[in-house]
């Protein structure tokens, strides 16, 4: 085919889209049905009308191949385990029993049976739950999903297209099962997968499926010579097989390098590439390997992971360059459409030419389609919306928001002793601990209590004008009051305020400081029914005043124990935002580092002796491939230290990491020089603990004993093994006993039980060590 026939064939599609609704009437479903207020063929109605939707609104809009299987109850790696049959041992009864309720119990664990393990999906906060896998797993095909879905989409004439997981990136993503020796390589399955998976191409096929995408976004990451061969072998079997559809074979989130030429060769009939991330790099790519003759490209131009409108021209450009590439030329976001927002049609807080820099999941698919009819028929067809989006770019460069000269000036002048404490830790760690006289084990929170009803309508009453804000604040006195007395009454070491008046971890400070926007109906998925609003990155960062200094110092006032400052530290800004894609990630990190500084110092002269700067986000920012890792980590350590390095010796400085793999960033946590870190350990049964054993780390540390993403409460004996595992990497006089995660999501009557449980398991354990 010609560069003008390939053109002239451009269709617009999408990889995935938001799954939520626009007024996340899945989360509400799904939350109804644990809670025995929908039943499961209501839940099942829901899901098939918001599928409906979906696929209308893209139809609608122009997209000629909509996507199905990407919509998920909880997670689309674990809808994978279910369709390949991974099943854990411990969850095959609740499955065989009813598979909708088995399906949850793997997600979230039941009093008996722990969840499958959660993480992050590459570097987004998006979060899936890990296939446990073994010598003896045995896959069995169970299209049942995939089919449904496929019918549905074809039943309202559409041509549709479904996406799948593919076999290798699932195998890199997996771990070995419980009681499966460390050092097994999930790969080694692969020969036994692929039968499984070309069962369900095969029943696609049948349904009526031309297209399967099949996504190794695993591939964009180093990879070694065995795993691209693993990758060839795959795509050989799968391609060379006759009963199937035509395959499509998608990467994102960065460069495919070394995999490229692996896919190129590969007998399928299309590669989908992220034009975004990497553009430079997979054109280079691209072109090394002569294209990809007689096959379709699916070219990702419209960035899939932020808001901001797209540069028309600039992608029809990287358009234009790699017509002549492929036989076949379609436009694309980058990735699923899953990591923004639905629709910003619907703010109406934020100032219509504002409104108009944003792009979320529903304005991303009208570029979509606006790219492929320009490529199709020449930019005299796309002209008004070139015009107008070249307007939008113009009006954003140019606003006063994205640059002000103060902070500019405050961040020129910042030296390399600002982001040094003025003491080593050692002599750091003996000041603090005859300041604070805490005992061996101390136990502690990570922040957050549970979100109640009462405070939730306060929130919402005081929204709708139903009360003031002197009502409202009585509220939050109450719940801190309440939060206080349970923690003094338990027997905590070291206490939280419960963070009543937060929303959310990151939209909180995000609301105070200068340059950010902050959305009403910009949901995101986290993971699961959790659903959160990134805010907006847009200008330059600034504190105007003090943000928790006063519910802070009133929670102290209330005890006689210390009571944690808590603050969210710089990266983890960045990451759980939509960031500024007009500067480096690192200028922006140090803007924001400054103002949390202003704010860890004014904690420190309110009297606060222990201050928490969290930083969940460290690991899953860390760019996909090894070479890029120095530069990224250099930058975000120095922004937590420019935010804590100016407080006093006795000051102690926790932060907190979650629900990542940290073995290859632990020289990060020890350069971020935080006295004690505490980091999620219940689920991967300690192995942080072991991890930071082996570097050496020479600070406190409290790896969770408490898994609070599962609504089971883990009993003391439970709580205690898990602290004594942990005493078999960390001394006792550095160990702190703590759950996973901050406890917002959580009920109280779970919270109540899990957190005595936890305090009686340390004072077991103390009384086991004084008597040794």
């Amino acid at each position: 085919m010609t560069a003008k026939s390939a053109a002239a064939a451009a269709r617009a599609t999408v990889y995935g889209y938001p799954r939520q609704g626009q007024g996340r009437e899945l989360k509400k479903a799904i939350e109804g049905y644990w809670k025995g207020r929908v039943d499961a063929d209501a839940l099942r109605a829901t899901a098939t009308e918001l599928r409906r939707t979906n696929w209308r609104q893209l139809a609608e809009a122009g997209i000629h191949e909509v996507p199905t299987g990407d919509f998920s109850y909880y997670d689309h790696v674990l809808d994978t385990s279910v369709m390949v049959g991974a099943i854990p041992e411990r969850h095959r009864a609740a499955v065989e029993a009813d598979a909708l309720d088995g399906y949850f119990a793997m997600a979230r664990g039941t009093q008996d049976a722990a969840p499958l393990e959660m993480t992050k999906w590459f570097d987004t906060n998006y979060h899936y739950l890990v296939p446990e896998l073994g010598p003896d797993t045995v896959f069995t095909a169970d299209s049942t999903q995939q089919v449904t879905a496929l019918v549905q989409a074809l039943a309202l004439g559409l041509t549709a297209r479904p996406v799948l997981v593919g076999p290798v990136t699932y195998l890199l993503l997996a771990k070995p099962a419980p009681g499966v020796a460390a050092d097994f390589d999930p790969l080694t399955l692969l020969d036994r997968l692929l039968p499984v998976y070309a069962q369900v191409l095969t029943d696609l096929r049948t349904t009526g499926a031309e297209w399967v995408q099949l996504d190794e976004p695993a591939l964009v990451q180093d990879r070694t010579p065995a795993e691209l061969n693993a990758a060839a072998r795959a795509y050989r079997d799968l391609g060379g097989r006759t009963d199937r559809p035509k395959l499509l074979v998608a990467s994102y989130f960065d460069r495919l390098g070394d995999a490229l030429p692996v896919l190129a060769k590969a007998p399928v009939e299309g590669l989908a590439l992220d034009f975004t991330e990497a553009a430079a790099a997979n054109l280079d790519a691209l072109a090394a390997v002569g294209g990809l003759p007689g096959k379709r490209l699916v070219a990702g131009v419209v960035n899939g992971r932020n808001i901001w409108v797209n540069d028309l021209e600039k992608a029809l450009a990287t358009l234009g360059t790699l017509l002549g590439l492929a036989d076949r030329v379609d436009v694309a976001a980058s990735c699923s459409l899953l990591h923004v927002p639905l629709d910003a049609t619907a703010e109406r807080d934020i100032e219509p030419q504002i409104l108009r820099w944003l792009a979320f999941a529903r304005q991303k698919t009208a570029e979509i389609v606006t790219l492929a009819k320009g490529l199709g028929g020449g930019t005299d067809t796309i002209a008004a919306e070139l015009a107008a989006n070249r307007a939008d770019l113009a009006s954003r460069a140019g606003s006063a928001l994205t640059h002000d000269p103060a902070v500019r000036a405050r961040t020129a002048a910042v030296t390399a002793t600002d982001g040094r404490r003025s003491q080593p830790y050692p002599e750091r760690a003996a000041a603090q601990r005859a300041h604070l006289r805490l005992p061996l084990l101390p136990t502690t929170t990570i922040g957050s209590f549970p979100q109640t009803t009462e405070l939730r309508t306060a929130r919402a009453d005081l929204r709708a004008g139903r009360i003031d804000s002197a009502g409202y604040e009585e509220r939050i006195r109450a719940e801190i009051g309440e939060v206080i007395s349970f923690q003094e009454k338990t027997g905590l070491d070291v206490l939280v305020h419960g963070e009543a008046e937060r929303n959310d971890m990151v939209q909180y400070f995000a609301e105070q400081l200068t340059g950010y926007l902050a959305t009403q109906h910009g949901w995101v998925q986290s993971y699961g029914t959790r659903y959160v609003r990134p805010p907006i990155l847009a200008g330059d960062i600034s504190r105007p005043e003090a943000m928790t200094v006063r519910w802070t110092t009133y929670a102290q006032s209330l005890t006689a124990k210390p009571v944690k400052g808590m603050l969210t530290g710089p990266v983890t800004m960045l990451a759980w935002s939509f960031v500024r894609d007009d500067q480096p990630l690192a200028d922006t990190a140090q803007q924001v580092a400054l103002a949390l500084r202003d704010e860890v110092n004014d904690l420190e002269a309110a009297g606060t002796s222990v201050i928490q700067v969290d930083e969940p986000a460290l690991r899953e920012t860390l760019p996909l491939r090894a070479c890029d890792h120095p530069e990224y980590l250099a930058w975000a350590t120095e922004a937590f230290r420019l935010t804590t390095a100016g407080v006093r010796p006795d000051t102690q400085i926790h932060t907190h990491m979650c629900y990542a793999e940290f073995g290859d960033i632990v020289q990060a946590i020890d350069d971020l020089d935080a006295d004690v870190i505490s980091l999620e350990a219940a689920r991967s049964h300690m192995q942080v603990a072991r991890e930071l054993a082996g570097h050496g780390y020479p600070r406190e540390a409290g790896p969770g004993v408490y898994d609070i993403h599962s609504p089971r409460v883990p009993g003391a004996d439970e709580a205690a093994a898990l602290l004594r595992r942990g005493l078999e990497a960390i001394p006792a006089e550095r160990l702190w006993v703590n759950p996973d995660c901050g406890l917002k999501t959580r009920a109280w009557p779970e919270t109540r039980a899990s957190l005595e449980n936890l305090v009686t398991a340390a004072r077991t354990v103390r009384t086991e060590l004084s008597a040794s």
